[in-house]
C-alpha cells in the first residue's frame, strides 16, 4: 500500500520557462516573441502561453526563426523536444503544442 503524502503543483511559469529554454535551444529558432493581440502589439508573454487543464498542458510557441530552414521540420523538431522536457521534468501529459511563426531573419 501506497502512503499519499499530498498533491503536487507546477506553476505554469515554470511549465512556460522549461518550454521557452527547449524552444530556443533547437538550431534555427532565433528567438520567441510575444502572441500579436488584435491590435497587431505583442504581448508581454514572452513568446509562451499554457493551458492547463484536466491535468494535461496545451502549449502555444510564438517564433522567430532563422531564414532558409524548413519551417515544417523545424515546427515539428520544436514540438517533439518541448513534449519530451515536459514530460521528463515534470511528468505532465502534453496536450498539444502549437507553433505560430512570426517572422524569419536572416542567419547570423
Amino acid at each position: 500500500m501506497e502512503k499519499k503524502l499530498g498533491v503536487v503543483r507546477i506553476a505554469p511559469n515554470v511549465l512556460a520557462t522549461i518550454a521557452r529554454l527547449t524552444a530556443l535551444s533547437v538550431p534555427g529558432v532565433v528567438r520567441l516573441e510575444g502572441a500579436p493581440n488584435l491590435l497587431g502589439r505583442r504581448s508581454g508573454d514572452e513568446g509562451v502561453r499554457i493551458d492547463v487543464s484536466e491535468d494535461a498542458v496545451a502549449v502555444d510557441l510564438y517564433l522567430i526563426v532563422e531564414q532558409g530552414r524548413n519551417m515544417l521540420a523545424l515546427s515539428r523538431e520544436v514540438q517533439a523536444q518541448v513534449d519530451r522536457a515536459i514530460k521528463d521534468m515534470v511528468g505532465m501529459p502534453v496536450r498539444e503544442i502549437n507553433i505560430h511563426i512570426l517572422d524569419v531573419e536572416p542567419a547570423r
